[in-house]
């Protein structure tokens, strides 16, 4: 039995499913490098760049730049990870069928449902961020669609109660903010059947369902609307840059760590969630017109121009205004506004609209390849892999992954749901990074593109170990010492101790190579930050996958045939 769970699949099978039998539809090539880089930028330059990095520059100041350069690094040491087994494997599935190979079927379809959620609950939030940006577009065309028909429940009743909250001290209604004003409005002017308010998400639910239909009728067509969006939302902030730079005061950078350290990590969810979409490239491995040359190109080229605009954004940013007035929803725009330049303001909100489409379209892209990639191997119902004989897409997966994100959409609210997210990717990331030192020397021939530079880690990373016990040394006695009086924080923080001595001890017996240990342990560093909350989520997700792994998957599987 347990043997079973841990069956392994070869890479010969793997390579073969890019073949389809006699009669059957394959997946249409039509992906070039240029075309893969821009789908990284799309996925990874959105709601991050308009919205979450005003909370995030709000905890950690003018520092927060550097959060970006670590954010990006430890991405960078996982993306090594990604290139390899992409060159070696050109198939759709990204880290599940990656996990596969290397740990076997149980941890496959593990990674494999974090992945699911990874790419829903994030598409939720991006929907949703979607329609705020949208609304407020239309609202420069005043245009106002009713409240309750822009937001959810959950929302409206919070912004309710603090508007009731802000006029009983006597704060006038207009001088609220306008999104509380929007919440109290819709839950004041909601209709009520049932005695329920009715209060949904409608242009949330509406552009997933316009994006689904897109990425249904093809890749090429997919592939034209995300050059062209992220053409001109790149163009955008480069004249953001450019024009902000003008309105910078250096006295705005001083302190550049008002809060330590510890202040930018508090913004590592937010910082994170905006660069997780390089990934997503790797799930078209099969509409690539050349995946091993062009996959692992198209990871760097995405990931190193992205973290150049997030830095620049991030220091003109804080030098515009200072750092105390940035805990905004739309900082950009924000900040134009501030100055009197409202036209900017505007321009902001449009450019907006298109980079959240953007990600959102390459995020529906991606998720129906990992529904297709699991269904394949048995694991889910085999329409998932269905191929539609006219426009050669997963149309089964990518209705039902429309529908796993637009109803939610109509509902959700946003809060914790990137730390949720997080969660997943950063998951995912370790398993890839630990994934390629589990593959066997001799798949590695002259026909691969990529294999990452080889670093021994029996050096590095006892001299790195070391130093991290040393300078946290006081932060772990103290913990040992007091254990029962400290939170999940402080707990998860000694568990990493523990892994990272029992990796480092790996290391020097195996010799292994430093890039994927410094990668997964990076991750897992990121993943201790993650809210107590968002983990028991997380663990309630992975517990319900396991459940129909056991019911459906185990016994489905193509390998135990």
């Amino acid at each position: 039995m347990i043997s079973h769970l841990f069956r392994k699949k070869s890479i010969t099978l793997a390579n073969k499913e890019t073949h389809p039998h006699s009669g059957e539809t394959k997946l249409k090539k039509v992906l070039d490098v240029k075309d893969l880089t821009f789908m990284g930028i799309a996925a990874v330059i959105g709601a991050g760049v308009f919205s979450t990095i005003g909370h995030a520059a709000f905890h950690g100041g003018p520092g927060i730049a550097l959060l970006f350069l670590i954010t990006a690094i430890t991405c960078g040491f996982s993306a090594l990870c990604y290139a390899e087994f992409a060159s070696l494997i050109p198939v759709a599935g990204s880290a599940y069928t990656y996990t596969y190979i290397a740990f076997g079927e149980i941890i496959a379809w593990i990674i494999g449902w974090a992945l699911i959620l990874e790419y829903a609950v994030g598409n939720i939030v991006v929907a949703i961020s979607w329609s705020s940006y949208f609304v407020q577009f239309l609202d420069g065309f005043n245009i106002h669609l009713p409240t309750w028909l822009t937001t959810n429940v959950f929302d409206a009743k919070r912004h309710y109660l603090e508007a009731l909250k802000f006029q009983a001290e006597g704060i006038k209604f207009s001088d609220i903010s306008i999104n509380v004003q929007r919440g109290y409005n819709a839950f004041m002017n909601a209709p009520v059947i049932l005695g329920f308010k009715i209060i949904l998400n409608i242009p949330a639910f509406i552009i997933v369902a316009l994006i689904c239909t897109l990425t249904y009728v093809g890749i090429k067509e997919s592939k034209k609307s995300t050059n062209f969006m992220v053409i001109f939302k790149v163009l955008v902030i480069v004249f953001i840059i450019v024009l902000g730079f003008f309105y910078v005061s250096p006295s705005n950078w001083e302190p550049f760590l008002p809060n330590g350290i510890g202040g930018v990590m508090l913004g590592v969810s937010a910082v994170f969630y905006a660069y997780i979409g390089f990934d997503a490239i790797s799930t078209t491995a099969e509409e690539c017109k050349h995946p091993k040359r062009d996959l692992p190109r198209a990871m760097f080229y995405s990931l190193g121009i992205c973290t150049v605009l997030y830095v620049l954004v991030a220091l003109v940013l804080t030098g515009m205004v200072k750092y105390s007035h940035l805990n905004v929803d739309d900082p950009l725009a924000y900040v134009f506004n501030r100055l009197k330049l409202h036209n900017i303001g505007y321009i902001i909100s449009i450019s907006a609209v298109i980079a959240t489409t953007s990600v959102l379209l390459v995020f529906q892209i991606g998720q129906p390849r990992i529904w297709m990639a699991m269904s394949r191997d048995g694991l889910l119902p085999k329409k998932f892999s269905k191929i539609h004989p006219k426009y050669q897409t997963p149309s089964f997966a990518t209705i039902v992954s429309g529908l796993f994100v637009g109803i939610p959409a109509l509902f959700a609210t946003s809060s914790s749901m990137t730390e949720l997210t997080s969660i997943g990717t950063l998951f995912a990331f370790i398993l890839v990074c630990f994934g390629v030192l589990m593959l066997p020397k001799k798949l590695y021939t002259d026909n691969v593109n990529f294999k990452m530079p080889y670093f021994n880690g029996r050096i590095i990373i006892p001299i790195i170990t070391i130093f991290f016990l040393y300078v946290n040394f006081d932060k772990i006695i103290n913990i040992v010492t007091h254990f029962s009086t400290h939170d999940f924080k402080e707990y998860a923080f000694l568990l990493y101790c523990i892994i990272l001595i029992i990796v480092t001890i790996m290391t020097i017996i195996k010799k292994f190579n430093a890039i994927p240990i410094i990668g997964a342990l990076s991750c897992f560093y990121l993943m201790i930050e993650i809210p107590k909350i968002s983990w028991l989520t997380f663990i309630g997700w992975m517990s319900l996958g396991l459940i129909i792994y056991f019911l459906y998957g185990h016994r489905k599987s193509i390998l135990r045939k």
